[in-house]
């Protein structure tokens, strides 16, 4: 379980394929905190640590996670989102995050507003996820408040904390993100099926 609070931004220092599995190998500076079998969220993708080796430690990613992931595209030197799973009695400062992407997204549009950034995406609307106007989405593992919620589209604002520290730096117009819709509003709208 995460909060979509990012700790760190890692470094992608190599990526190895083996048959369907990616060994991603990441550097950051809370890899002395880790260990082996530990839960760590990569752009919101909950993944295990199976190696570590100073400062980089490597997690496996499988052919099912880069297929509704992100992570595929992932290259070295890049940088990618990093949050360790949420201990039993800490604050949840963001929301309920699981680190299983729903599905992905692609950046539409990004504009500077009064020192802040609002960042637009578009997904698929047939996988049936749903967005709420002032709910919660997980874009790329960072747990933000949704604005301009629409059939399959939606848009976060970005404050510059947030800017300076994850990915939305670097991101860009056209670029694939994850998404990982509330909890909370999966179960609902599940509930509301089964239903009618």
């Amino acid at each position: 379980m995460f909060t979509g609070i990012i700790e760190d931004l890692g470094t992608i220092n190599k990526l190895v394929k083996e048959g369907g599995n990616l060994h991603i190998t990441v550097k950051t500076s809370i890899t002395n905190e880790l260990k082996i079998d530990q839960s760590v969220a990569h752009n919101g993708v909950c993944l295990t640590v199976v190696h570590i080796d100073g400062d980089n430690y490597t997690v496996t990613a499988i052919q099912e996670t880069l297929d509704k992931t992100n992570l595929g595209l992932l290259k070295e030197n890049h940088p990618v989102n990093i949050e360790r799973a949420m201990k039993l009695g800490d604050r949840l400062d963001g929301h309920i995050v699981q680190g299983h992407v729903d599905q992905t997204a692609y950046c539409t549009a990004i504009s500077e507003k009064d020192g802040s950034w609002v960042f637009s995406f578009e997904y698929d609307k047939d996988l049936n996820n749903v967005t709420i106007e002032k709910g919660s989405i997980t874009v790329n593992g960072v747990s933000l408040t949704v604005v301009n919620s629409q059939l399959n589209s939606f848009s976060v604002a970005i404050i510059p904390y947030t800017y300076n520290h994850t990915t939305f730096k670097n991101l860009k117009i056209g670029d694939l993100v994850n998404l990982e819709f509330d909890v909370i509003g999966k179960y609902v709208k599940r509930l509301n099926e089964l239903r009618s």
